[in-house]
């Protein structure tokens, strides 16, 4: 798993196709997550643009593509629980998947240990 200062996630599986969400430090910093705008399939995405919106009690928050490609699919169930992102933000409160164009655009993002790292210093 790599992470972006901006606190998304990408999990990359051997077919080049990326899984994206929120860390659980972004997800306790929005607050309970209560609508999720989802990105269109077949939308073409640069590493750093917007992708998603996540409105919560306290804020809206637009989430980043950490990496460049197309998306493949979106999360459905957040649809209907937006809250699943609170709940499990790292595994079923995932956003969409993205396959890569750019694979090397990996190498710019964090490791976990980089990621935690950081956050010790805000």
């Amino acid at each position: 798993m790599k992470f972006t200062e901006s606190h998304e996630w990408i999990l990359v599986d051997k077919d080049n196709v990326g899984t994206i969400g929120i860390t659980n430090h972004a997800q306790n910093e929005l607050g309970d997550i209560v609508y999720v705008e989802l990105p269109e399939i077949g939308k073409r995405v640069k590493a750093g643009q917007e992708a998603v919106v996540l409105e919560s009690t306290k804020a809206a928050a637009d989430i980043y593509s950490p990496v460049s490609g197309k998306i493949i699919a979106v999360n459905e169930n957040l649809s209907t629980e937006p809250n699943q992102v609170n709940r499990s933000p790292q595994e079923d409160g995932w956003l969409y998947k993205i396959e890569l164009s750019h694979p090397q655009e990996l190498e710019t993002l964090l490791d976990e240990i980089s990621y935690k790292g950081m956050l010790t210093l805000h």
